[in-house]
């Protein structure tokens, strides 16, 4: 059958249209939805620079039971107005990865008494050049390290906690070292000069056997931390390995409130690169680590 010109451009529009609308809702299909849930509370402490406010929450139904816990503020107005010791009503959007707060409703208050948590301040960052301490941990298969038996390599150290429940927090710089371990795997050269570490913030709870369970689940394997460990420690261990690496935390209502910091010690025991927050991406880092060697 022949057809005329004007039908086969009306039959050529036809399909593109088709074809549009098709890309369309795969891309729509392909995106993660955003799920959303009612947050109430009270705002405990408030850092600008990342845009997040701490705040002691109600139970968010139907996602988590009420603890105290960093939300990034997506609303830049909201950042000039939010205090310690305001009640804030908002939406958490939690998408993937990802999670913030928007469309906040902030009530002022003045605080009866302020919290140990709102006065605290992040401790001074490393800088290049500072010569890390030998600080004494023990692993996920509960054997002493300490870090100075990683010279002659360039060691990644991040902090965590297994319990955490943000997304964008301890699972997403866990996420970001195991795309990181993957990436180091496929060039054996650099994988060898190379070593991760992940050190929990809550030793009562992450004993070696919890965050050798948990670091499986990253790493792919055991006999992935080799090259990648998990490690914890005392409690005055922990608090000297934070507070040389920049990071603030503290307990509230039986649950850990911290910053986040992330870094490259050189293989001459020294700070190399400091990361502050979650901002940085695993990309990033290995371009940092390519320009050690």
């Amino acid at each position: 059958m022949i057809l005329s010109a004007d039908r086969t451009r009306g039959m050529t529009r036809l399909c593109g249209l088709i074809a549009c609308a098709f890309l369309l809702l795969c891309q729509a299909c392909s995106r993660t939805p955003e799920q959303r849930y009612e947050l109430k509370g009270k705002v405990v402490s408030v850092d600008k620079q990342h845009r997040q406010a701490t705040i002691a929450h109600e139970e968010i139904k139907g996602y988590m039971d009420g603890m105290t816990m960093p939300f990034t503020i997506k609303d830049k107005w909201a950042l000039d107005v939010i205090a310690p010791g305001d009640r804030v009503t908002a939406t958490l959007v939690v998408q993937g990865p990802s999670s913030w707060i928007e469309n906040p409703v902030i009530t002022k208050e003045t605080p009866a008494e302020t919290s140990a948590a709102s006065n605290a301040k992040n401790a001074p960052e490393p800088r290049p050049g500072d010569e890390v301490p030998d600080f004494a941990l023990v692993n996920q298969n509960g054997q002493r390290i300490r870090l100075h038996q990683y010279q002659g390599q360039a060691l990644l150290v991040t902090f965590i906690y297994t319990r955490c429940p943000l997304p964008d927090y301890c699972p997403l710089m866990s996420s970001n070292f195991a795309e990181i371990e993957k990436t180091l795997r496929q060039d054996p050269s650099r994988y060898g000069k190379t070593h991760l570490l992940s050190i929990s913030v809550d030793p009562d709870y992450d004993t070696p056997h919890v965050l050798r369970d948990y670091g499986a689940r990253y790493a792919g394997g055991s006999e992935t931390f080799q090259h990648w460990e998990f490690a914890t420690g005392t409690a005055p261990q922990i608090k000297a390995a934070a507070q040389f690496f920049g990071l603030s935390y503290w307990t509230e209502k039986d649950q850990i409130i911290h910053s986040l910091s992330t870094a490259i010690i050189g293989p001459d025991g020294k700070v190399f690169k400091f990361y502050r927050g979650n901002e940085w991406k695993p990309v990033q880092i290995l371009r940092d680590l390519e320009s050690l060697w």
